[in-house]
This record gives structure tokens, sequence and C-alpha cells, in this order.
């Protein structure tokens, strides 16, 4: 690749297995990286071997993203590392035990916090960077969760909902600065984080969703669905009504 044309692209929540995968399809295209994660051994390890197998330029750094005091440093620590940023991948969060949440409000903010604020804090932060910037590309993993409040998983969903709406209005503040901003909803994966779940059909691999996220981020699309099919399935689960929908075991 003309190395003018490289594209530089920031990813929060790298050593997720959907940022993974993503991050090698990413480095196979020969974007220049810079990784974010929590794990500082498992960060390194990602960006070396992407270095390695892809021979592409990857650069990495640490925050635990609940420390929102750093949000502003690790943004601009990334965006004086790769000079411009052409695409942002926000991939961190956790998927908390429902009966937990319901048990202790603190185990329930905390996981709002997680899936939700750390990501509207970080969003805030880079923003104003791309727009100030005039151009770039956002993708956000949201949730199909964040439809509609199940009681399966709520707390999880009210953050992955909050998400989605601040994304929306993100997307239509930046639109006149040419920037882009996408919402990305997949269903139900199969990761670390679901593998308390038992897995049926509907189940995707991240390798198939983070080849959804790159095919995503080329496109004029503003919310996709992975795979595709949740799309419909979401548009059944929202047309259902109340009085039937909160007596569902889902």
């Amino acid at each position: 690749m003309n190395p003018e044309a490289t594209r530089r692209t920031l990813i929060i929540g790298a050593t997720s297995a959907i940022a993974h995968e993503t991050a090698h399809l990413l480095a196979e295209a020969g974007d220049e990286l810079f990784l974010v994660a929590r794990d500082p051994e498992k960060v390194t390890a990602v960006r070396d071997d992407l270095e390695i197998r892809h021979g592409v330029r990857a650069h990495s750094a640490v925050l635990d993203v609940l420390d929102l005091k750093r949000h502003e440093e690790i943004v601009s620590v990334a965006f004086r590392t790769l000079g411009v940023v052409d695409l942002v991948l926000v991939a961190h969060g956790d998927l908390p035990d429902q009966r937990a949440c319901e048990a202790s409000a603190e185990v329930a903010l905390r996981s709002f916090s997680v899936n939700a604020l750390s990501v509207i804090s970080l969003l805030t932060e880079l923003a104003n960077r791309l727009e100030a910037q005039g151009h770039g590309t956002v993708a956000v993993i949201s949730s199909v969760a964040g439809e509609r409040g199940r009681r399966s998983n709520y707390v999880y969903g009210s953050a992955k909902g909050a998400v989605s709406l601040f994304l929306q209005g993100l997307r239509s503040r930046l639109h006149a600065s040419g920037v882009r901003v996408v919402t990305i909803k997949p269903g139900f994966v199969d990761t670390p984080m679901t593998a308390r779940f038992k897995k049926g059909f509907l189940w995707a691999s991240p390798e198939r969703v983070a080849t959804g996220i790159v095919r995503a981020v080329t496109r004029p699309r503003d919310v996709v669905y992975l795979p595709w099919f949740w799309r419909w399935i979401m548009l059944v689960v929202r047309l259902t009504p109340e009085t039937l929908f909160k007596r569902l075991s889902v």
C-alpha cells in the first residue's frame, strides 16, 4: 500500500475477541494501528503479532476505561502518534450477571459505567478531535440488546441502548464536518464473554462479525446489524406489544 494512502486506525478495547479479529483484517489491508486495552501483556502481544504477521506499524497503550480522567490523555497520545486518525473502532465492554445487578446497585452501576458512560466519555473526546480534523469514521460496537428492555439482561441492554441513542445524536452533529458515525449492532457472538451460554444457530463467530465491521466502515451505512438477519429479528421484537412482551421469558 502507498504510505501516503495508509489508513490510520485507533482501536479501543483491542484485545476483545471481535476487535482482535477486526485488527487482523485491518492490518492485512495495510492499516497503521494504535491499540488500546486494559491488560498490558495482552495488548503488547496483540501489537507484536500484528506487526510480525502483517508487516504493519502498530502501537499500543494501556487504559482502564473506568479511569475517565485519562481518556483525554489516551486520545491525545493516539492522535499525536498516528498524526491523523482515519478510523476509530470502540469495542470495549462487559456482559454482567443480570441477577448480580438486580441484587446490587453498585454492580449495576459499574456495568453501566463500563458499557455506557466510558463509551460516551471517549466518544466526546474523539468527536472533538475528528470534527476539528474534518474527516474520519467512528464505528462503535453497541448491541441488539439495546433495542428493548428484556428481563434477562436489561442492565446491559439499557447501557447499550444509551450508547445507540448517543450515537444517533453524534452522527447528526458530525455529519456536516465530514465525520461518519457507524453503529454496529451484533447479535449473539461466540466469545469468551459469552462462554457460559449455550450456543445455537443464531450465534456468529467473532471472525464473521469482524468481516462485517470492516465492510461497514467502507459503506454509507449508519446502523449495521451483524449478522444481517438480526435487523429483521429486532423488527419483530420492537413491534411486539408491551402487554405481551412483558410476559415472555426473554
